[in-house]
């Protein structure tokens, strides 16, 4: 995976969500590097990291893993939001030895249905050879119905080269690995635990995590710790960042263990 590491001190990885890069969480990096070494990871297919084929979240877990000890990273606390979060509780459950916290961010340790339909549609019908400037991929985007806001974020994902537009991320991936990145895939009969220290962070005004998700949380994280951040939906982190980086690096110092 590709990564951009700074600070000093114990380890904290930024896991991005769907679409994103390792710059979603720079703003939450610049507040922890002041005592921590962050690394900000681009998820495979996303960014400048390699493009899968096939991707779930035990292989990405395992991704995770291996980048530590590629750095010779023995522990590490671990943050991510929506699909990075989910990444962040397969590795906590995989390999709870390596992980020192984990804190999830909108996200549950569930299966969802499909809410990006829409998103993909738009991306596919945008003819990237026809496309002469940013200005045009965005009035294509929101022409198919994409509002503004995300129009602008997976623009992100743009970028040009001698011969033109293209996506930094591996787009035909995403839609084939899709179901698992909206799926789960631990047991609910007997689940993987993580004992250690998890804290779940929500919007106030999103439907990500809900009262039906408490069960499946408390068997996989018995020892979890709950946030609402009111007046905040999925993208909590962007929407009031100020209250979201104090949550996390509280905790973060609270369970720091190096």
């Amino acid at each position: 995976m590709h990564f951009i590491s700074t600070g000093q001190g114990s380890t904290v990885i930024l896991i991005h969500g769907l679409f994103g890069n390792s710059d979603n969480l720079k703003t939450l990096g610049r507040t922890l590097e002041v005592n921590h070494r962050v690394i900000r990871v681009d998820v495979p297919n996303h960014g400048l990291s390699a493009h899968w084929e096939s991707m779930d979240y035990p292989t990405l877990a395992q991704a995770v893993i291996e980048l530590m000890d590629r750095l010779s990273i023995p522990q590490a606390h671990l943050v991510g939001h929506s699909m990075g979060g989910k990444i962040a509780m397969a590795a906590a459950l995989n390999y709870p030895e390596r992980i020192q916290s984990v804190i999830a961010a909108d996200i549950a340790p569930v299966s969802y249905q499909s809410r990006h339909d829409a998103v993909f549609a738009a991306l596919d019908s945008i003819e990237l050879s026809l496309v002469q400037n940013r200005a045009q991929a965005l009035s294509q985007l929101l022409n198919a119905g994409i509002d503004e806001g995300t129009a602008q974020f997976l623009l992100k994902n743009l970028s040009r080269s001698d011969t033109g537009f293209q996506w930094k991320m591996n787009l035909t991936g995403l839609k084939t690995c899709y179901a698992n990145l909206i799926g789960w895939y631990n047991d609910v009969a007997a689940p993987l635990q993580y004992t250690g220290a998890s804290l779940f962070i929500r919007g106030g005004e999103s439907d990500y995590v809900t009262s039906e998700h408490r069960q499946a949380i408390l068997a996989q994280f018995p020892h979890v710790k709950a946030k609402t951040i009111e007046g905040t939906g999925h993208w909590l982190h962007a929407q009031k960042p100020n209250i979201f980086n104090r949550i996390v690096g509280d905790f973060i110092e609270k369970n720091d263990r190096n």
